[in-house]
C-alpha cells in the first residue's frame, strides 16, 4: 500500500507531538539533575545546622561571641582576640550561615566582665573576614564564599585555602557549637 506524502507528514507530526508531550516541563528527562555530595552528618557544619534547626527553629540572628586569642606575626608581642557575629536562616537558598570576624586587643578581666560580646564586636569597628556557608559540609564547597579585608580595605572575595578551612572549622567546633549548646 502506497502512502501519500500528506499521510506520511501527518504520521511524522503525530509521532513528534507524542514524543514532545512525554517530556516533562523543563526537560527533566533530557538532563540529569546535579546532586551535590551528601555531607557527613558528623561534620561540624552539619551538627551546627541540625542544632539551629531543632533548638532555634532554623534561625539565629546577630549572635555575638568571643573566640580565640592569637598573636599577629607582624607584632609578636601583642595579643588579640577574635570576636564573631553569626547569622543563620535555613530558609535562605544562598548563604544560610554567615560568620563575620573582627579583632580586638587583649582585654583585661574587668573589661571582659563589663562589656557584652556585641559591645566588643562593635568596638572593633571593621570586619576582617566573612564566611558564607550555603550547605552542610566542609567549607569551600559550591555555594560557599570567603571574604577577607585587605590592608585597611573593605571585604573582598578571597580563595578558600586549607588555612581558611581550618580557621572556619576552629570557629565552629571550638567556639560556636559549645556556646550554643550551653544555652
Amino acid at each position: 500500500m502506497k502512502r501519500t506524502s500528506i499521510e506520511v507528514l501527518c504520521a511524522a507530526s503525530l509521532i513528534a507531538v507524542l514524543f514532545l508531550g512525554s517530556i516533562p516541563p523543563g526537560g527533566g528527562t533530557l538532563y540529569a539533575k546535579h546532586k551535590g555530595e551528601q555531607a557527613d552528618p558528623d561534620d561540624a557544619t552539619s551538627r551546627l545546622f541540625q542544632l539551629l534547626d531543632s533548638a532555634r527553629d532554623g534561625k539565629l540572628a546577630d549572635y555575638y561571641l568571643l573566640a580565640d586569642l592569637y598573636k599577629d606575626p607582624n607584632k609578636p608581642d601583642d595579643e588579640y582576640r577574635h570576636v564573631l557575629r553569626v547569622n543563620y536562616d535555613k530558609s535562605r537558598g544562598f548563604g544560610k550561615l554567615n560568620v563575620w570576624v573582627r579583632s580586638v586587643g587583649k582585654m583585661t578581666p574587668q573589661q571582659l566582665e563589663t562589656y557584652t560580646p556585641k559591645q566588643i564586636y562593635d568596638f572593633a569597628e571593621t570586619d576582617q573576614e566573612k564566611y558564607v556557608k550555603t550547605s552542610a559540609g566542609q567549607f569551600g564547597t559550591p555555594g560557599d564564599v570567603y571574604l577577607r579585608s585587605s590592608q585597611d580595605g573593605p571585604l573582598a572575595t578571597a580563595p578558600v585555602t586549607d588555612e581558611v578551612r581550618k580557621s572556619y572549622g576552629l570557629f565552629v567546633t571550638e567556639y560556636l557549637l559549645p556556646a550554643l549548646q550551653k544555652k
